[in-house]
This record gives C-alpha cells, structure tokens and sequence, in this order.
C-alpha cells in the first residue's frame, strides 16, 4: 500500500469535531491531468450541479469519488451501487460548497500563516516534514497546490460552523444538573455505546405525502437488517446522514451524551441491537448499538500552589527592562525575601497581587500552557528563572503539591462537554438541513 493511501486511511476518520463535519484533508486532491494525457478532459468537465451562482464539475466529483473509494476499501466496508455513491458524493459536494460560499460572503478568510500551519500539522501527524509529505503525495499523483486549497477550505467551514453553530450554544449549571441526573437514573452514566446510524431525511416542511414515502423507506431499510444486511453497507448505500460513508459510524457515546432522540430508547438495546425508526424534525432515524463498554471511576489530579509576578511589557517598560526587574526580585527571594511581600509591591497582576501573587491551588489546564509548562517543571520552593507568556513576563515559586480527588468536577466538565457535543450535533444538522433547503441547487448527474 502506498504513503498516501495511508494517509486515505488516517486523514478520512471522523475527528473530534465529527459532529462538526469537517471537509476531510485528502478528499478533493486531485491527479495532475492536462487535455492531452485525458482525451475525456471535456467529458469530466461538464456540470454536475448548480450551486447558487456556482457550479460543480464533473472532474472534482470524479476525484472525490476516487478518494472515497479508497476510503471504503481500506475500511473493507461493500462499496455501494455507483449511482448511488455519486449521489452521495455529490450532495457532499454541495454541502460543502453552500458552506464555503457562506464563509466568503461572511468575510471569513484564511491567512497564509495559518494556512501553513495547519498543512505542517498534517505531516507532522504522519511522521513526515513538510518537504517529504509533498514529496509523496505528488509522487502519487496528488497536486500539493489543490492539497492547499483543500485545507483552506476545510478551516474556512471550522471557522463558519463555530460563528454559525457552536458559538450559539450556551450550557447553564441547570443542564448540567440535569444530564448528571440523567446519568444517574440510567446507570451512573458509566455506560458508552458505539453506534452506527442511518437518515433518511426528510425537508424541513415534509408534506403528508413525503413523511409517508420516508417512513415506508425506513421500513425497507430496517427489514434488509433484519434480514442480516451489513449495516455499514446499508448506511453507505442508503443514509442521508453526513456520517453514510463511514458507515454510519457516530464514535463512543455515553449514556448521558446520547442524542436527545436516542436518549431513551438505546440504553434499552443490547449488544448489536437495532432501534425501530425514530422520528425527528430531521427525518427517521435508525440506530444499532455495534457495542458497550463501562466508564472510569475516581479522577486523580495533582494540584499545584504557587505565587508569582507578573511585569508587563508596555510603553514605559521594554521587555528588557522587564526581564531585569525580574531577575532581581528572584534573587531577593533566594536571598530570603518574602515573594509575596515583593508580589505585592511590584507584580501588574492586580487580581493576585493584593493576595502576594497567590494563585491558590491549581489544577492542569487551569493556566496557560507556558505558565503551567514552567511550573510542572519546578520542585517545591524553587523559583523560576524569567519567562514569558502572552500576559507578560513572569517569575513564580512553587509553594506545595498535593494530590487531589477532582470527580466531581471532572465529572461535571465532561457532563458539559457531552452536553456541548450533543447540541453542536443537533444544531448542526438542523443547519446545514436549511442552508441546503434555501440554496438554489440544481443536480444534473443524469445530464449529458
């Protein structure tokens, strides 16, 4: 198997963000071909859709595909009949598009610098430089130039769904409260389930007729499963769903942090169980649990207490001179001074300089990650050699560590997280469902 087809396989997999529905790195890169090494060149150029004032083509569908169909086979997953996997695809393709339009005409850009960080984030996950990740994707066919392109685009959406969708969301103590209780009349919320997933859509103001056309198809689809159909060859060949082509595959889930749809039916299901069809504003939805496992127990952290100072940099104070003010503070506490006394005297951290620079106890992640870099690294009343952080230049002694039973609030973020996580899912979906309905798109796949 070639280095990129690797890459296929690792850059393909839904991410942290599969909710969020990220355009993939790889799909979109295409094949170096010129009108003279493709006598098909006009062919694969026609037009395969109409989006808004855009147009889709046959050539980028033709490369999309060639990369899901390494995907699939790398997966061992059946490959769909054809004309049903370019549908699919090309409703990616929209989806896609629709998005990127909308981040354009929202003013969303993406920098150069950002850009290159991001592609060199990409090698370094293969274990490659820049030079040599380049190398081999063009020595496969791939253009680095559309690999670019293709990375720009898949930011612009991030960055397009976090202001659209995410930034939306709000989490109040209340619901976190709720979930935890939920969680607990279901077991503890100590139960994850892998579940797979199949949509069969529905528009956003389904008429009698298409509400009875899809519940008629879901019932097809749940007696070719009953039947013993794959369901990942079902979902690739029939979902709706973003996650099709995976599968259907939606990740761990915990018991708590399951869809609001499914919340009460799949802590019900066994092992490799499947749900009858489950109606939402989205469609019927249908769900197997391909398996379960049992959560962690006690959460463990060692906690930090430390005081520091703090010299801002600022029009009367050079980095220099910031840096010296420093180096002689921390040789006064060597010498035996209090730090705190100096805190409160000379530190521009004015939240803690009235408590001489006491940050209380700190946990991991509680501070930036140079701040707490420097402070894991120090022995218990050591002082720090200057260091820098996007607040200023700092010194800090380590006064204790203990470590600390954190469940509770561990308990609480990952409620929180869930919660984000579940709302991201469901908002997302309903908007993406309305961008597409209120687009102009125009499929001509059977066209030419």
């Amino acid at each position: 198997m070639s280095r990129a087809s690797t890459f296929f396989r690792r850059m393909l997999q839904p991410t942290g963000w599969t909710a969020c529905l990220l355009v993939t790195c790889l799909a979109g890169a295409h094949p170096r071909e010129t009108a003279a090494q493709s006598p098909s060149f006009v062919e694969l150029n026609r037009i395969v859709a109409i989006v808004n004032d855009d147009v889709i083509v046959e050539s980028e569908l033709h490369l999309r595909l060639r990369t899901i169909k390494a995907q699939l086979r790398q997966a061992g997953t059946a490959m769909p009949p054809e004309e049903v996997l370019r549908t699919q695809v090309l409703e990616r393709l929209v989806i896609e598009r629709l998005q990127i339009q909308l981040a354009q005409s929202n003013g969303i850009r993406v920098g150069a610098e950002a850009l290159n960080r991001a592609v060199s984030n990409v090698a370094q996950k293969n274990n490659l430089s820049l030079a040599q990740f380049k190398e081999i994707l063009e020595r496969d066919g791939f253009d680095f130039g559309k690999f670019r392109e293709d990375m720009r685009n898949e930011i612009l959406i991030a960055r397009l769904q976090r202001r659209q969708v995410e930034n939306r969301i709000t989490i109040s103590d209340r619901d976190i409260d709720n979930f935890l209780a939920t969680a607990e009349r279901q077991g503890g919320g100590e139960s994850e389930y892998l579940l797979q997933h199949i949509l069969i859509s529905l528009p956003e103001e389904p008429s009698s007729e298409q509400i009875a056309e899809g519940r008629a198809r879901a019932d097809r689809v749940i007696s070719q499963l009953k039947e013993g159909a794959d369901f990942a060859e079902v979902a690739a060949e029939e979902s709706d769903g973003q996650q099709a082509l995976e599968g259907g595959s939606l990740g761990w889930l915990k018991t708590a942090g399951l869809p609001t749809i499914f919340a009460e039916v799949v802590p019900t299901l066994g092992k490799d169980e499947i749900t009858d069809p489950l109606r939402s504003p989205s469609g019927f939805h249908i769900v197997k649990v391909a398996d379960i496992r049992g959560g962690a127990g006690r959460h463990l952290v060692t906690q930090t207490r430390a005081r520091h100072i703090l010299v801002q940099p600022n029009e009367l104070t050079t980095e220099a001179e910031a840096v010296s003010r420093l180096t002689t503070l921390r040789i006064r506490v060597e010498n035996g001074e209090d730090i705190g006394e100096l805190a409160r005297a000379h530190s521009d951290d004015r939240g803690t300089a009235i408590q001489g620079g006491d940050l209380g106890w700190v946990s991991p992640g509680d501070t930036v990650p140079n701040f707490e870099r420097m402070m894991d690294s120090l022995d218990v009343g050591e002082v720090s050699e200057p260091f820098e952080t996007r607040f200023g230049w700092h010194i800090l002694q380590v006064n204790e560590r203990r470590e600390h039973d954190d469940t509770e609030q561990a308990k609480r973020a990952n409620a929180a997280e869930q919660i984000r996580r579940r709302k991201m899912d469901e908002e997302l979906q309903n908007w993406l469902r309305q961008l597409r309905d209120e687009a102009y798109v125009e499929l001509r796949l059977d066209a030419g």
